[in-house]
């Protein structure tokens, strides 16, 4: 047994090197990114007039440059830290306060599109609030949209479905923050509560949507719409990059930390990276020592056919998003040659990561979006990627946390202070 084996198998943080990385592998659009992010396009008018608050309509978060967190860092883990760190703030991002926002709000509106666009109560050259008049919310209020969740996908799918005007149901797990469910039943989603993880969660979803017709099953395990609306984030990074003078190379390439849990999330965003950047970013996964399960079903080959229970760890874990057990075969198979590598942090470092960040940034995150930071500690400590580290921009994508009630966020902080 391996070392590598072995400190999974007694959930200790880990750091696992993806032998099949190849940096310059071709990354084609086949997947349908550039589609998605024309929909997003065409779309906006309508999220404008549904959510003020996003301005333009158009769902993004700011990037910026943390050289605070970064010296809070260094006290804390005793070493330097290289480079310059920067943070991609989906924490923020609108409608739902957390990258779901991006995959799963893109599924809703695409399968709204393809309803109104069917009935004939659409075409694309429309401004798209037309889909906001009775007849069409008529039409979507006779379809359901449901989805498994472990919270932030179903409060994505569930704000942005019940504001269109369908019936939504929310399958969750038993590790889903209450104040989540909470607020999708104020929006009147049906919300069903599960005492066991995430893949029964999705299972029995999948199950009781495949009996009704006119229900629409988000499926976070294979589905390329999520998978898409995520990669839009690659395009509009670059954007951001740019404006702020940064060109990733091989002598300063981008190295990213992506919190994971089923992986369609970070793996989206890591190919659509990919295919705006090229060989000089570098995308790294990062999972609770309980829940690695994109690590396992890369490392062993083995993809959606491999458990975390079956390496004897329980996922269990307080950062929510992250517990998942089984991954996406999908994301398991497109990372193969464009994932740099994977790490595992403990959830006790989560909390103080996210009290050094409220201090020292004063941004608000979860505890599941502060996995990145963990793994930057970890890529620091290995020989193959100091010297690259060195002068790379670091960049953690703080995945939720701006919709966390402020009692909830209290608690984190102060069991981080502790």
């Amino acid at each position: 047994m391996t070392s590598l084996d072995t400190r999974l198998r007694a959930a200790h943080p880990c750091f696992w090197h993806n032998p099949d990385y190849y940096p310059s592998a071709p990354v084609n659009d086949a997947v349908g990114i550039r589609q998605a992010a024309e929909r997003l396009t065409r779309f906006a008018p309508c999220i404008r007039a549904l959510f003020p608050g996003t301005g333009d309509g158009i769902i993004e978060s700011p990037l910026s440059r943390a050289d605070n967190f970064a010296r809070a860092l260094e006290n804390y883990w005793g070493m330097p830290v290289t480079g310059t760190l920067w943070l991609k703030r989906d924490n923020e991002l609108p409608i739902s306060g957390s990258i779901k926002a991006r995959g799963g709000i893109h599924e809703v509106l695409k399968y709204a599109e393809d309803l109104a666009l069917s009935a004939g109560l659409l075409h694309q050259e429309q401004d798209y609030r037309c889909l906001l008049d009775e007849k069409v919310r008529a039409l979507f209020a006779r379809h359901t949209l449901a989805v498994g969740s472990t919270g932030n996908l179903g409060l994505s799918i569930g704000t942005m479905a019940a504001h269109l005007g369908f019936q939504v149901d929310v399958h969750m797990s038993a590790d889903a923050r209450q104040w989540k469910k909470d607020r999708l039943r104020q929006l009147g989603v049906r919300v069903h509560e599960y005492e066991d993880d995430y893949s029964r969660a999705v299972a029995e979803g999948r199950r009781l949507a495949e009996q009704d017709p006119d229900c629409h099953f988000v499926d976070d395990e294979h589905s390329l719409d999520l998978f898409t609306g995520y990669g839009v984030a690659g395009r509009r990074l670059k954007a951001q990059l740019d404006a702020k003078g940064i060109i990733p190379s091989a002598e300063h390439p981008l190295i990213v930390y992506l919190p994971c849990g089923v992986g369609g999330g970070p793996g989206g965003v890591a190919y659509g990276l990919k295919q705006e950047l090229g060989p000089h970013v570098h995308c790294f996964f990062v999972e609770p020592v309980q829940s690695p399960c994109v690590l396992l079903g890369m490392m062993t080959g083995k993809g959606a056919e491999l458990t975390v229970e079956e390496y004897g760890l329980n996922n269990r874990t307080a950062a929510d998003g992250l517990a998942v057990g089984r991954p996406s075969a999908l994301v398991c198979r497109l990372m193969q040659p464009i994932l740099a590598g994977a790490m595992t942090v403990e959830d006790q470092q989560l909390f103080r990561l996210l009290t050094l960040l409220q201090d020292s940034e004063g941004i608000k995150a979860e505890p599941s979006a502060m996995a990145g930071a963990g793994g930057m500690h970890q890529l620091l400590q290995q020989t193959e990627w100091q010297q690259l580290a060195t002068q790379a921009h670091h960049l953690l994508w703080l995945t939720g946390g701006s919709m966390v009630p402020t009692e909830e966020h209290r608690a984190y902080y102060r069991k981080g202070q502790a």
